[in-house]
């Protein structure tokens, strides 16, 4: 999004620590949020469960524009050491106003999100739990990965409990399967990355 990170060279910069929770509702005022380094998972401030995962060069905490109810029900959990920049959302509205470009970048990251959580439901309603694992690691890795030689390495951001979140799963069946996985040389993980070989793709 090169329009966004354009406009966060302007903006008041953080640096937070991995393991740091950014209060998205609970700021002296709602506040949309630039990802310029690091990544971030964002959860449910009730319950702490994980609702998706945003990488460097996205945004977050854009509900404050479009459900401020919904804004305040969110925070932000460091993945790993991140950079942040922000903006007050009535300021952001009013460039949005003057920026055609700026309100259709951020319409098109609202829209995938409803249609990342609409492919979710999908997937919960058609798909058993071992297929719905092992797309979205093979898609997570995709997203946040890099590719090395024949293989495509990400970092191991997320928890098995993240997981099961995401995938609508228990902790136990994404501990079989990831084991299975990795027995069947599908993917490859430790403590640090996780990844898999494009070779099986052709």
């Amino acid at each position: 999004m090169p329009t966004m990170m354009k406009l966060c060279d302007h903006l008041d910069m953080e640096y937070v620590n991995k393991g740091s929770i950014i209060k998205i509702g609970e700021r002296d005022r709602k506040c949309i949020f630039f990802l310029k380094n690091g990544s971030v998972k964002i959860m449910d401030s009730d319950n702490d469960i994980v609702k998706y995962v945003v990488k460097k060069g996205n945004i977050f905490g854009e509900l404050s524009i479009y459900d401020k109810n919904g804004s305040s029900k969110e925070v932000a959990l460091a993945l790993e050491d991140v950079v942040i920049c922000y903006i007050e959302s009535d300021m952001m509205e009013d460039l949005m106003e003057q920026h055609k470009s700026l309100n259709n970048a951020l319409l098109k990251i609202y829209g995938l999100r409803i249609r990342k959580l609409e492919t979710r439901l999908q997937d919960l309603l058609y798909k058993d739990s071992k297929t719905r694992i092992s797309e979205f690691i093979k898609a997570f890795i995709e997203e946040f990965g890099e590719i090395e030689n024949d293989r495509v390495v990400a970092k191991n951001l997320l928890s098995h409990k993240d997981i099961s979140n995401l995938t609508n799963t228990s902790r136990q069946t994404v501990n079989n399967v990831l084991s299975t996985m990795r027995k069947n040389h599908i993917i490859d993980y430790d403590s640090k990355f996780i990844s898999y070989s494009k070779v099986l793709d052709k």
